[in-house]
């Protein structure tokens, strides 16, 4: 366990955006400064404040306009909510401030999620410091701080491929963001929350991204690196899983979504060692409807056993007879602990989305990955899977095709990281990362000694020292 000392070396808000995948790395990064001796509140949306359960931090509640309702919702307008949220939040995150003015503990800074930044005008205008939190990678915060400033012109243009930033690998027109590019019309609210981030970015103290040294970045042959300068201080995931610092952390602490744990457990622990593909596609499990279709047949074709997270509104549209087909070598759950089921021995391969979080988990954990993406910073996630860390493989749709990946190719891939030689490539790859993983969090690794360095920051302001 880490260790904590009794002489407070300050106190931090939290400031996640309210879905689960910010949530996550944001509270475990709570979490981490608690073990370092510094108090954390978390102010979050009424609506999430109470899905956080972990002792060690406080929770204040904060409204966003939309307190009992989850911004989810059918007819969900990002750009409204991102209106909503900043005047309403702003008003009620200061209050949080002010509260800590008079006691022994005030706040010494304001870590606010990157998807937030008004949280830099509220932390100036109390007079405490300021540290932006992105849950990109730095490849996708670097190409996107390139399209806000304009070097890269909008949307995103196929003949102007390949995309470069020095210091960084190249992207495809694919392999962009994909709200910059083919969903930029679609979803320009996206668009314009990710494009928000970084107007006035520089001005904080500092910009945390979740991630650690040598994941992505490259040596240069000419010049000076691109590539966002900023702190890394990841995999922000449970210590359990790392370094084993910090006492019974083996969840995050936040559940939007109820897990089925007990029957995900029983159920891998009936199956060899290797043996079963976690499939799952994230939080939102956005999976289009052709797409649910070619997952599914894959599955059915490939013989492998399998646990598939899934909505069960989705269940309803899966092709007919696959549910009977595969009732003996199949678990469908609507939700679970992802880091619990990625850790049992039955795990061979994670059928994944390639959100960022699920894409650290797996290469933490060291499990092979079959990745297909959908939207957003996905593509770039999987070409890291495939071309970089080599721990997987891409599943890829066909050229001029309708955007959907088939079946064949999904077989193709999984028989690729589960059979065969490349199994045992990959196998080794991912090894390797995972013990980089552990060493950047671990006692003096890269990681561990950038968040050592902003707690002592906190240390000096707070005692003067």
């Amino acid at each position: 366990m880490a260790e904590t000392t009794n002489k407070l070396k300050g106190h931090v808000v939290i400031l996640p955006y309210p879905v689960q995948g910010h949530l996550n790395p944001m509270v475990q990064f709570a979490k981490r400064l608690v073990s370092k001796g510094v108090k954390v509140t978390i102010a979050t949306t009424t609506y999430t404040a109470s899905s956080i359960s972990t002792p060690s931090v406080s929770v204040e509640p904060i409204s966003d306009g939309y307190d009992f309702i989850p911004i989810a919702i059918p007819g969900f307008s990002v750009d409204a909510y991102a209106e909503s949220f900043q005047l309403n939040g702003s008003e009620t995150l200061t209050r949080v401030i002010e509260k800590f003015e008079s006691t022994d503990s005030p706040i010494d800074c304001l870590v606010y999620d990157s998807f937030l930044p008004w949280g830099l005008e509220v932390a100036r205008s109390n007079s405490i410091s300021a540290a932006s939190f992105f849950t990109n990678n730095l490849t996708v915060c670097s190409v996107l701080r390139k399209f806000s400033n304009g070097a890269f012109p909008l949307p995103a243009d196929p003949d102007s491929a390949p995309y470069l930033i020095r210091g960084l690998p190249a992207l495809s027109y694919d392999e962009l963001p994909s709200f910059m590019g083919r969903h930029w019309l679609s979803h320009g609210g996206h668009g314009r929350i990710l494009l928000n981030q970084f107007p006035n970015h520089e001005n904080a103290d500092w910009l945390f991204v979740n991630g650690f040294q040598g994941l992505e970045t490259q040596d240069c042959d000419i010049g000076e690196s691109e590539a966002m300068k900023a702190t890394l201080i990841g995999p922000m995931i449970p210590s359990a899983y790392l370094d084993d610092r910090i006492k019974d952390d083996k969840d995050y602490g936040a559940n939007l979504l109820k897990p089925i744990s007990e029957e995900c457990m029983e159920w891998l622990g009936t199956k060899p060692a290797k043996s079963v593909a976690f499939v799952s596609f994230g939080s939102f499990g956005i999976l289009f409807e052709k797409q649910l279709a070619e997952i599914a047949i894959a599955l059915q074709e490939s013989g492998l056993s399998f646990l598939w997270v899934i909505k069960e509104a989705h269940i309803e549209k899966l092709p007919k007879g696959f549910v009977e087909s595969t009732r003996d070598r199949a678990l469908l759950v609507s939700w679970c602990n992802q880091l619990e089921v990625l850790a049992h021995e039955s795990i061979g391969c994670f059928l994944t989305h390639c959100g960022w979080n699920s894409t650290l988990e797996g290469l933490s954990l060291g499990v092979p990955m079959v990745g297909v993406p959908q939207w957003s910073d996905q593509m770039c996630d999987a070409k890291f899977v495939e071309e970089v860390w080599r721990v997987g493989y891409r599943a890829k749709e066909e050229e001029g095709g309708d955007g959907v990946v088939k079946s064949g190719e999904v077989v193709r891939c999984l028989k690729g990281v589960m059979e065969g030689e490349t199994s045992v490539e990959i196998r080794e790859s991912s090894k390797k990362w995972k013990d980089l993983a552990v060493k950047a969090m671990s006692e003096g690794g890269s990681s561990d000694w950038s968040i050592d360095e902003f707690v002592e920051s906190l240390g000096k302001k707070h005692w003067g020292n």
